[in-house]
């Protein structure tokens, strides 16, 4: 029954938990990046939520989210998905949920609160025409401002006792997502490839 049905998204969110306490708390996506941490499916595993696992997150990836269950290569999974975000004219965001101010055991989790107020702004379109900064080591769009949300949390740089120590933590893991990305190379379209960090 079409009533029953709903219509085709304005935006898509990809989720990432990072531990490490140096990815932005948004970004605004191109297509490509999207597709890029699409494939890569960059998380962490937190304590509590994994049999197993100590207190400390552990840095994971899962292609598409969802490796264990992916039949095909993930770059069959992500054209599917640019497809849709070229047809439909899909706005694409990265929200972190992980930590601000330091990697874990120095920063915190960033405030829900907060979480919540970027993911409102972004479906609504309050995120649309705001000023952004370019992102030093993955090339996304940050927001420079957001209702709800003090600008300084909007970079996780201003966060930090000392932005040489994030760089560093920043460049460690853009390492880890370039190693990661080398077993999807094959197969993955040039303009995805180039999509990820530069270091």
């Amino acid at each position: 029954m079409p009533e029953k049905t709903g219509g085709h998204p304005k935006n898509i969110i990809l989720l990432t938990c990072d531990a490490s306490g140096v990815m932005p708390p948004i970004a605004r996506l191109t297509p490509d990046q999207a597709l890029y941490h699409f494939i890569s499916g960059y998380t962490a595993k937190v304590g509590g939520t994994e049999i197993g696992l100590g207190e400390e997150p552990e840095i994971t990836f899962s292609a598409c989210f969802g490796g264990p269950f992916m039949v095909h290569h993930p770059s069959f999974y992500a054209d599917l998905l640019k497809r849709k975000i070229l047809r439909y004219g899909v706005n694409c965001w990265l929200i972190n949920t992980g930590w601000v101010g330091g990697a874990y055991g120095v920063g915190k989790r960033i405030s829900i609160r907060y979480t919540r107020a970027m993911l409102n702004a972004a479906l609504e379109g309050k995120l649309a025409d705001v000023e952004t900064f370019t992102d030093p080591i993955f090339g996304f769009q940050v927001p420079k401002t957001c209702p709800g949300v003090p600008d300084n949390v909007l970079d996780p740089a201003l966060a930090w006792p000392s932005r040489e120590a994030y760089i560093k933590r920043y460049r460690s893991l853009a390492s880890r997502f370039i190693d990661n990305f080398k077993r999807f190379e094959e197969g993955a379209p040039a303009e995805v490839r180039a999509a990820g960090p530069k270091i």
